[in-house]
């Protein structure tokens, strides 16, 4: 059985994702996507083998799964529809997910499932295990070049100017309720932890501007009754938006192929 793919979002995440659908993924169709460009839109998708239409972001929960590539401020009109329809949400913007944890309680309603991806994190299966017991203690460190974090809500309230540094700077440090507000665009790996473990509000989460990095590099550290564990990942940034690691696209592809694989590794 096939079933159909709807992508909000044609950016650094949704087109790698609609490309690689578009190019064949077995049980898995590209059949629409939307966009705020519907001019640009069709253009980046004039190259498919099957170009899919470009709809508006209601029309996508006609599609068996919905994938949300876009920017968080569409978040919510883009998770209502999918979760009333009771289709297959996956949200890319996670960290939008932590406020808004009632979308959960009506999927439970409506028979809707809300997927998150690793994103650009990884453990999140020891994660995941060790919160089937006591967990003491999780957080995460992420370090990134300073133009991956322009923009970002938390530095323009507080003034936090992250040009010209020449030595790391910490720009945030709190947990990843509050992190995934102040910095909506980079922190979904915080709050895919923070879902995967003991919540936003015991996830602690430090963000450093660091002028001597040059890919976003993400430290988790756990400490549980049944292991205690620390991983880190580098991330090379997407040339199209440096907010974004290459990793995202390939993770939301590996979690689409997990929904419809004969066999699927990882818990």
């Amino acid at each position: 059985m096939t079933r159909t793919v709807g992508i909000a979002g044609l950016g650094a995440i949704g087109l790698p994702l609609a490309r690689a659908l578009d190019a064949g993924v077995p049980g898995l169709t590209l059949a629409a996507v939307a966009a705020r460009d519907e001019v640009k839109a069709v253009a980046r998708l004039s190259s498919f083998r099957a170009p899919p239409p470009v709809v508006n972001l209601a029309d996508l929960a006609e599609c068996d799964i919905v994938v949300e590539a876009a920017p968080a401020a569409v978040f919510e009109r883009v998770a209502n529809t999918a979760i009333e329809e009771g289709k297959v949400f996956v949200p890319c913007s996670v960290g939008a997910l932590l406020p808004r944890m009632y979308l959960v309680r009506r999927a439970q309603q409506t028979g809707a499932r809300i997927v998150v991806p690793t994103g650009a994190l990884l453990g999140l299966d020891a994660v995941r295990a060790a919160a089937e017991g006591p967990i003491h203690s999780v957080s995460i460190e992420t370090r990134k070049p300073p133009m991956g974090l322009i923009g970002a809500p938390h530095l323009e309230k507080h003034g936090i100017d992250v040009m010209d540094l020449i030595q790391p700077l910490l720009v945030f440090d709190g947990n990843a309720l509050d992190a995934a507000a102040g910095f909506p665009a980079n922190v979904n790996v915080a709050a895919a932890l923070a879902l995967a473990g003991i919540g936003p509000i015991r996830t602690q989460v430090q963000i450093w501007a660091d002028p001597g990095v040059t890919r976003n590099i993400h430290t988790i550290r756990v400490e549980a009754e049944a292991a205690r564990f620390s991983m880190t990942i580098e991330n090379v940034p997407s040339a199209e938006n440096p907010k974004t690691g290459q990793l995202t696209p390939l993770s939301m592809l590996a979690c689409l192929r997990g929904l419809v694989s004969t066999l699927k590794v990882g818990s």
